[in-house]
């Protein structure tokens, strides 16, 4: 029941709030009695608990709280009769309260007498102990999997399961938390399909140099980061990856990885024992037509792994991958085969696979050669009605034997508990009845037992061992057996009766010792494990713990034979740090010894070497030391200095921290006088960490190094501090500064040196400045930072201030008395004439109109100049914007027009004079073309061409014109006049007979304008009589069109082609460098109405050359030549006529 305190609720606040609700118990007395209950509400609630008859005390009842979890419980420790009652938990905040109520039932057992007889009654069945292998699976199992691992292990009481699941997940997480920051992405074991398994976590280590191992049932393997390696490792970042290569039988187990000892992962491999009932066939398959492989199982699996020429195949277009309903038949559907696809197709179960062949027929219709075939809509292959009867057979089979075991296995918690009350009521009864009856029981006659049992033991080999118990008489005897066989006595083998105990007695245990013993007596039976152990061998034992003394960059090398059971666990430690192989480490191991290879040993290595083998039996260890020899580590400062005088310096320092392993034999110093470069060796001193420097001037600072050495070398050096030679000696003080030169922002000063320098050179100078009518000095240089100069320049002064300075030296004692000061000066810059300082001044410019116009002129005067710009002679208009700073002037047109265009000048001027600097900025635009162009004929054999003038010519005092001209012979325009000025252009060599054009362009800094084109100009050829007697048609021979130029890929046709005109008709012959073709079968030449012609059908790289055609008659002899190039080389061609 929930109860509201207002009648509305805030944002974001609830009233409580029962999730999880106390229920109802029935429980005996003697047990723990929990109510639990999970609340919510914010803010969050109070929890109480009250019942209706009875107070809840503390020595009775327990209230607890789980942070983790939410969770309220009220416990109740050995529950008695009278704690039956009403019980009711309150939940209370501020805006409600929430209410449940629950009853406790608590039975009552009976007589104390009634429940020792009942206890004394001897179970006929016992519930079996739960393997703690279930545990690990589930602690590492989603819960899908935890109806199949309860299955594999027969446990049904999953109410119970969870709760103890529960319990040890909290304990394992407090374990991990130790190691472990985060832990995630658990994947189980998987097969692969190359016959691998791998499984995988994400885990993130406090530690990273925290070793991880690898169990398998419990047993070490070892594994490497080599995946190559039958176990592997591959780490990428916070991901591991563990990989068994070569999956066999004996690989199935529990898999867990630990750090630190404490398990983090478990899974099982199990191998599935399947095998192939019908194995695929072989299918012969058309093109385009779908192959069926199947095959059946004998066990149902959700999965087989289907490969294709040795590749893993999966569901989609290509393939239709299949499982029946039962499980047991797969099919694998190869869709629209083509040659491709021939060749092998396996199925692989676990371990055991199958193969055949895919062969594929090609279709030779040579109706559908080049076409595309249409798919088939028939199958090939398939196991028919034959593999559904076996299937269906062992359908059959596997679920009666799947109905078996479930009969065997389940036995519900509801029955159990049944049984077991109507046994305690039954033995209740009775007790009752005999005790109202007055009955006395006769006495128990158990017979012969056991008063103490057989124990485990591990027996060293080659010792004597004994196995002993205890009976309550001592008239039995006893028969002992090991691994089910009788033993009877040898002579290493005794058996003993003393009294009530019976002995087994082994004389020098060998291996073969060890297996299960067991001792009947009168029907009852008590067993035991021998195992036996390993020893070490005394002298290799003693042989071992040899300290191995090296020296560094070495290597060093352990071994140590042993016996022992296998499998054994073959550790070793560095100074207790495991040892894992390396590059310099190397680590063998067998079942008789193990051998420890250190390369490349450094001193740092020094230490205890541990090895620690174990086994099921025990463990043991061995020790040894080892001693890597290297020089000394740096001696250790800070230096005491016991004497420091005009004369001399005595000191005293601490030996390494670290000898290298050899004593120090000698120290080796080298002395630095203050102010200097250079260093003095001192040389070798002996052993004593002290020194006495005699060698000393008084008043000098010095530093020393020094170094160790022992049988090994030389260590690092160790520097000292400077140490001063007896009492300080300063200078006196430097003559007063001199002012150089004087600016606004720098005053520049010079001195003299001391006449008195301490007895020591001068290391720097402080200067320091004071204003006018203070009393403050204040340093201008560094403290740190001596200037070593007799000359300064102080740059922290304020404009308009006036400033004095004054100078001290300084020697290795310190700074001596400061100099008398300077004269007053005032920080300002001295009077100059206005000067550029552009060294390339732009005086033109041309902008685009539209387009932004910008000037900078830098310049330097004294004072600070006014600055005026001046346009054409007159003020800048408005829109023009002039930023002026102390040594620089801008002017910007921030959008510029035609009209902007002039001569901008720049007057800088201040009282010791002024300097001037012009620049001519034109702003124009693309030009507009001309107007209607006229032509006309003046004078014979010229045109007169005149035009309208730009619009812009007005605007534009730069722009002019350009003429060109194209006539109907050579079609080309040609430039005949440029920089025009005015709008006329007479153009000469005017043909007859021939067609002439002419374009106008305007032109200006921007470039062209379009053209303005003329009409077609043609003077008309004039017709005259011919003269019979005085013509002739005899004409030599000439080209009316030449050879043209030729460049040809390899392997295409080439045409070369003239015209030749002449009369009588020439006579042509084509060459090749100089060499006649006509009789050349290889070239195809013609001439037709005087067209000559020549083909090459497949230019190659002989084909490159020049090419020459002569014409003759008896007027005269012409030639044509070219040039003609393969793969793409310049070709050149010329003309030439002989009359």
């Amino acid at each position: 029941m929930i109860t509201q305190y207002v009648e509305e609720l805030p944002d974001d606040m609830t009233t409580p709030e029962f999730i999880r609700k106390p229920i109802a118990l029935t429980i005996p007395e003697g047990k723990l009695a929990i109510f639990r209950a999970i609340v919510t509400g914010k803010p969050t609630p109070t929890v109480t608990w009250v019942r209706n008859n009875g107070e809840i005390n503390e020595e009775r009842y327990k209230i607890v709280y789980d942070a983790s979890s939410g969770e309220h419980q009220l416990q109740m420790p050995h529950v008695a009769v009278d704690q039956s009652d009403t019980y009711k938990c309150f939940a209370r905040n501020e805006y409600g309260k929430a209410v449940v109520t629950a009853a406790l039932n608590v039975i009552e057992v009976g007589y104390k007498k009634s429940r020792a007889l009942v206890e004394n009654v001897p179970k006929e069945q016992t519930k079996p102990e739960i393997n703690e292998k279930f545990w690990e699976l589930l602690l590492s199992a989603d819960k899908k999997d935890y109806e199949s691992i309860c299955a594999q292990y027969g446990v049904t009481d999953f109410r119970w399961m969870l709760k103890k699941l529960n319990e040890k997940k909290i304990e394992r997480e407090q374990e991990q938390q130790r190691v472990v920051e985060r832990l995630c992405n658990l994947k189980p074991v998987e097969m692969r399909a190359d016959g691998a398994a791998e499984f995988e976590l994400e885990m993130l280590l406090k530690d990273p140099a925290s070793k991880v191992f690898l169990f398998k049932d419990g047993i070490m393997i070892p594994f490497n980061a080599d995946t190559s390696e039958k176990h592997g490792l591959r780490q990428v970042g916070k991901k591991f990856v563990f990989s068994i290569k070569g999956v066999d039988p004996d690989d199935a187990g529990l898999y867990q990885v630990e750090v630190g000892g404490v398990k983090i992962f478990s899974t099982e491999l199990k191998l599935p024992a399947v095998d192939f009932l019908v194995k695929i066939q072989e299918v012969k398959a058309e093109e385009r037509q779908d192959a069926v492989f199947e095959c059946v199982l004998s066990h149902p699996l959700k999965k087989i792994t289907w490969l294709g020429k040795n590749t893993p195949l999966q569901q989609g277009d290509k393939y239709d991958i299949t499982v029946s309903e039962d499980m047991l038949i797969h099919t694998l559907v190869v869709k629209d085969c083509l040659q491709l696809d021939k060749g092998i197709y396996a199925a692989v179960a676990g371990l055991k696979s199958c193969s055949a062949w895919l062969v594929v027929k090609a279709d030779n219709d040579p109706n559908l050669h080049g076409k595309k075939k249409a798919r088939k809509t028939t199958r090939a292959g398939g196991g028919g009605a034959d593999l559904l009867k076996i299937a269906q057979e062992q359908h059959v089979k596997v679920q009666k034997e799947r109905d078996e075991m479930i009969a065997k296995a389940i036995v519900t918690p509801a029955t159990e508990a049944q049984a077991e009350d109507q046994a305690e009521a039954k033995a209740e009864a009775q007790a009752e009845a005999q005790a109202e009856a007055q009955v006395v029981f006769p006495p128990l006659d158990l017979g012969v037992y056991f008063t103490g049992g057989l124990s485990d033991i591990t027996a060293i080999i080659g010792t004597d061992t004994e196995l002993v118990c205890s009976v309550s008489s001592q008239d039995c005897d006893g028969v002992w057996y090991k691994d089910g066989k009788e033993i009877t006595p040898t002579d290493d083998i005794s058996i003993v009766k003393d009294g009530t105990y019976r002995k087994l007695t082994i004389k020098n245990c060998k291996d073969d010792d060890a297996g299960k013993y067991r001792c009947e007596v009168d029907g009852r039976k008590t067993e035991a494990v021998e195992a036996t152990g390993k020893i070490i061998n005394s002298d290799d034992l003693a042989e071992f713990i040899k300290p191995v003394i090296i020296k560094s960059g070495k290597e060093a090398a352990f071994k140590l034979s042993f016996l022992g059971r296998e499998p054994m666990k073959i550790q070793w430690y560095n100074d207790g740090e495991e040892l894992l192989e390396d590059p310099h480490i190397r680590i063998e191991k067998s079942s008789s010894h193990s051998r420890l290879l250190l390369t490349k040993c450094q001193r740092k290595a020094t230490g205890q070497i541990k090895i620690k083998i174990k086994n099921e039996c025990g463990t043991t260890e061995a020790t040894t030391q080892l001693i890597v020899l290297d020089k000394p580590t740096p001696p250790l400062g800070p230096v005491d200095i016991t004497e420091s005088s005009s004369t001399c310096i005595n000191f005293k320092w601490r030996p390494p921290k670290d000898n290298g392993g050899s004593p120090v034999t000698n120290y080796i110093l080298e002395r630095q006088q203050i102010g200097r470069n250079s260093w003095k060796k001192l040389g070798k001193i002996g052993p004593e960490p002290k020194y006495r420097d005699t060698d000393v001037d008084h008043g000098r600072k010095y530093c020393y190094h020094i170094r160790a050495e022992n049988d090994q070398g030389i260590s690092e050096m160790m520097e000292t501090n400077d140490i001063q030679a007896g009492t300080k000696a300063y200078p006196g003080p430097p003559s007063a500064p001199k002012i150089i030169s004087a600016f606004k922002d720098c005053i520049n000063l010079a001195w003299s040196a001391p006449t008195n320098t301490g007895g020591t050179s001068i290391l720097g100078y402080n200067v320091e400045k004071r204003k006018n009518g203070s009393n403050l000095w204040a340093q201008v240089n560094p403290p740190d930072e001596p200037i070593r100069e007799k000359k300064y320049a102080v740059k922290e002064v304020v404009e308009g201030v006036e400033y004095e300075f004054r100078v001290s030296a300084i020697n290795t004692s310190g700074a001596g008395e400061p100099s008398a000061p300077s004269e007053f000066v005032i920080a300002r810059d001295p009077k100059m004439r206005p000067q550029f300082t552009d060294k390339k001044m732009k005086n033109f410019m041309v902008i685009r109109a539209g387009n932004s116009a910008r000037v900078n002129i830098n310049f330097q005067a004294s004072p600070i100049p006014a600055i005026t710009w001046l346009k054409d002679g007159m003020p800048v208009a408005k829109h023009v914007t002039v930023s002026n700073t102390d040594a620089s002037s801008q002017l910007i047109i921030p959008t510029s027009e035609r009209h902007d265009t002039g001569i901008y000048t720049i007057i800088v001027k201040n009282l010791v004079g002024q300097e001037t600097c012009s620049i001519e900025i034109i702003v124009t635009d693309d030009p507009k073309p001309p107007g209607q162009v006229e032509l006309d004929e003046k004078v014979s054999g010229t045109v007169a061409v005149s035009w309208t003038p730009s619009p812009d010519e007005k605007k534009d005092d730069r722009l002019h014109y350009m003429v060109t001209q194209r006539d109907s012979v050579k079609r080309t325009w040609q430039t005949v006049a440029d920089h025009l000025f005015n709008n006329k252009f007479t153009a000469i060599n005017i043909m007859p007979g021939r067609q002439y054009q002419f374009r106008i362009y305007s032109k200006n800094d921007m470039g062209l304008s379009i053209p303005s084109e003329s009409a077609t100009w043609e003077v008309k050829r004039k017709k005259g009589r011919l003269n019979n007697k005085d013509c002739s048609l005899e004409t030599p021979p000439f080209f009316s069109v030449p050879l043209k130029m030729h460049n040809s890929p390899q392997s295409y046709e080439c045409y070369m082609s003239c015209a030749v005109a002449g009369n009588p008709r020439p006579h042509v012959t084509w060459y090749k460098n100089n060499i006649s073709l006509n009789t050349n079968t290889n070239y195809y030449i013609t001439n037709t109405c005087g067209v000559c012609s020549m083909m090459i059908l497949k230019v190659g790289p002989q084909d490159s050359g020049d090419y020459t055609v002569i014409a003759e008659n008896p007027l005269g002899r012409v030639e044509c030549s070219t040039k003609l190039v393969v793969k793409g080389k310049i070709f050149t061609s010329h003309f030439f006529i002989t009359l």
